[in-house]
């Protein structure tokens, strides 16, 4: 029996490049899956614990994000909230829920950041430093998400989690977001795993199955893409992933952006252009003059697209 979707939840994270803004858009044109829901670069989840399926595999590269979504599935949930809340103590981090901003001799204009800056970098020093990876560890990574700058993640080179503390904190609609998440891991039939696309074997999957492909933008520049992470042969790997998947009867649909700001994603146009008779173009409306990531000249705007082959 596919897994109940009472309502449409937005990620625990602030994860960049996450699609729930455009959910009322993206999920109508996602089939009806009788079998397993493919999310294959999940990010923060937005659509994957969405989607009506008989399962739903959520894959990413960054395993600290997936070990974190397995901690949030395997704890009890008061469990987790028991431990964030001793983390919150022991760094003595602000409270803003229970104690307002004037206790911090803050204001909700300029944010916490102040207060928090020295014990978020202890918390930080003290998590870059730990080796056990237990729960325990996932949780502290929950927490530095909490109290970094806008709720992002972001590791360096050497595995070391480098974001500045930000201006928010552990708030009720963080707590909103986070137990309405957890609640949903726990209901449904959610794989987790952590690879490459190009490792992900496709040879289970049919026509009952689904693919929703989220890659890193080639030609738009985000934390994901600092480090040389994707680039134009990968862009071609995920075409012939999925040019095999369409030859195997599996359905997909690919998320990624034709232009934006000026530049143009010709790889992707000309990969298009080669299967019109096979695959389906939808291109997305979505403004992002209230986001964090607002362009200098918004009449540019990005030409964001759905890519389906069905």
């Amino acid at each position: 029996m596919p897994m109940q979707i009472a309502q449409i939840i937005p990620s625990p994270l602030n994860y960049i490049g996450g699609k729930f803004k455009l959910l009322p858009q993206i999920l109508p044109l996602f089939p009806k899956i009788d079998g397993t829901f493919i999310d294959l670069f999940c990010g923060g989840c937005n659509v994957g614990v969405n989607v009506r399926c008989e399962k739903a595999i959520l894959n990413d590269t960054n395993h600290n994000l997936i070990y974190m979504y397995h901690t949030f599935k395997n704890l009890d949930k008061d469990v987790l909230f028991e431990m964030i809340n001793k983390i919150i103590t022991k760094y003595h981090l602000s409270r803003s829920d229970i104690n307002g901003y004037n206790f911090y001799h803050c204001e909700s204009s300029s944010g916490l950041g102040k207060y928090n800056k020295e014990h978020f970098l202890k918390l930080r020093e003290d998590f870059n430093e730990t080796t056990n990876y237990d729960y325990n560890y996932y949780v502290m990574l929950y927490v530095m998400i909490v109290y970094s700058f806008n709720n992002q993640i972001r590791f360096n080179r050497d595995g070391k989690f480098n974001l500045p503390v930000g201006k928010r904190d552990y708030n009720t609609k963080m707590q909103q977001k986070l137990s309405a998440f957890v609640d949903r891991l726990k209901s449904g039939n959610y794989l987790f795993t952590s690879m490459d696309f190009e490792q992900f074997d496709l040879s289970p999957y049919g026509k009952k199955d689904f693919i929703y492909a989220d890659p890193p933008y080639l030609i738009t520049c985000a934390t994901y893409n600092e480090q040389g992470g994707w680039n134009e042969d990968k862009e071609k790997a995920l075409y012939t992933f999925l040019d095999k998947a369409n030859n195997q009867g599996v359905r997909f649909a690919l998320s990624n952006v034709l232009s934006s700001e000026g530049k143009e994603n010709s790889l992707l146009q000309d990969w298009i252009k080669h299967n019109k008779n096979k695959y389906n173009v939808v291109h997305l409306e979505f403004n992002y003059s209230n986001s964090n990531y607002q362009k200098k000249d918004r009449n540019t705007g990005s030409d964001e697209v759905i890519i389906k082959n069905y």
